[in-house]
């Protein structure tokens, strides 16, 4: 494996190639493997690092925080009204501030322009935690999660994507499976689907690769025989709660239920979910829901969620591998 990517960002994985991506997969599982044997060798020593956060998060802070302690860097977190970024300070004051006193940058929040920002003013590596655009980190632990459970390469495995189509976890998993040859289905109503330019560069990325890329409304085109089903929350961060009463009438036949799993025709399929979840009512939101709309459950039943087929939180932990491969790739010594 010869992974060159030092003093790099990590933006979106358009940026990438096939070779680059496949090579950080392989770093994170041998970095997962170092930390499971306690055999891992710290190799961001001394390191500084900011992680902005406009967006709060579980698994994207907890990932990054972890994966540099293991790996010997110093973090400080700056929340949602932690800096006067976008405030009282443009981006890109933010951004030359940060890159003197910083060895690299995390930003979780809004616009894909503002890491992009971030990274063109910083001088040092940028990573994208989530943009309302773009999640690549999730992706690659995604893809490190499929090629542990399916026993397949991932240029012979098929996934689907059910749901808001539209948002940016399922265009991040279409550019990755484009980019790395696989077999992705979106299934989505048309009001939801992927972006109609995004989808273009993406099929233009798929002929090169021999990716195949589908995007339907056609629930049992877009399941059969997938090697795993997956989903995410129908309204995204920042979106007005107005929006869920349209946005249940549309996704509610693409919940993942016992029924979805069964049209598959795969008793192998195994159910993935980025997190959080609405599985049940034990959450404030679930309970509001389910007052509501009536549902005990939105994107994926709390049956399926709780079932031997769900993988989530193995795709989970993964997060921490992917990023912290990302980390030693880009600012390893």
């Amino acid at each position: 494996m010869a992974l060159n990517l030092h003093n790099r960002s990590f933006l979106t994985l358009l940026d990438f190639s096939a070779r680059e991506i496949t090579d950080l997969i392989e770093l994170a599982a041998q970095l997962k493997i170092a930390k499971n044997t306690h055999t891992e060798q710290p190799m961001l020593s001394g390191r500084n690092i900011a992680l902005v956060f406009e967006k709060d998060s579980t698994r994207t802070r907890c990932a990054f925080e972890v994966a540099a302690h293991d790996q010997g860097a110093h973090v400080t977190y700056l929340g949602p009204k932690g800096s006067h970024m976008g405030v009282t300070e443009t981006v890109k004051d933010t951004a030359r501030v940060l890159g003197r006193m910083f060895d690299a940058i995390e930003y979780r929040g809004f616009g894909q322009s503002i890491v992009e920002d971030l990274a063109a003013h910083a001088g040092i590596p940028v990573w994208n935690g989530l943009t309302d655009e773009f999640h690549p980190t999730q992706v690659l632990a995604d893809f490190l999660t499929m090629r542990e459970h399916s026993g397949k390469a991932l240029e012979q495995t098929a996934f689907c994507f059910l749901g808001d189509g539209h948002n940016n976890v399922a265009e991040s998993l279409m550019v990755g499976a484009a980019k790395l040859g696989m077999d992705c289905r979106i299934a989505a109503p048309a009001q939801r689907q992927p972006d109609p330019k995004k989808r273009e560069q993406i099929e233009t990325l798929a002929a090169a690769s021999g990716a195949r890329i589908t995007v339907t409304d056609d629930l049992d085109e877009a399941v059969a025989d997938a090697d795993f089903l997956y989903t995410d929350v129908w309204v995204s961060m920042g979106e007005p709660e107005s929006t869920w009463e349209e946005r249940i009438e549309l996704l509610r036949p693409y919940q993942i239920s016992r029924e979805t799993l069964a049209r598959t025709g795969n008793p192998k399929t195994c159910v993935m979910h980025c997190l959080p979840a609405f599985h049940n009512r034990d959450t404030v939101y679930g309970e509001k829901l389910f007052q509501t709309y009536g549902l005990d459950g939105m994107e994926v039943t709390d049956e399926v969620f709780e079932s031997a087929a769900s993988i989530v939180f193995d795709q989970a932990e993964n997060r921490l591998h992917t990023i912290k491969a990302i980390m030693v790739a880009t600012l390893g010594y």
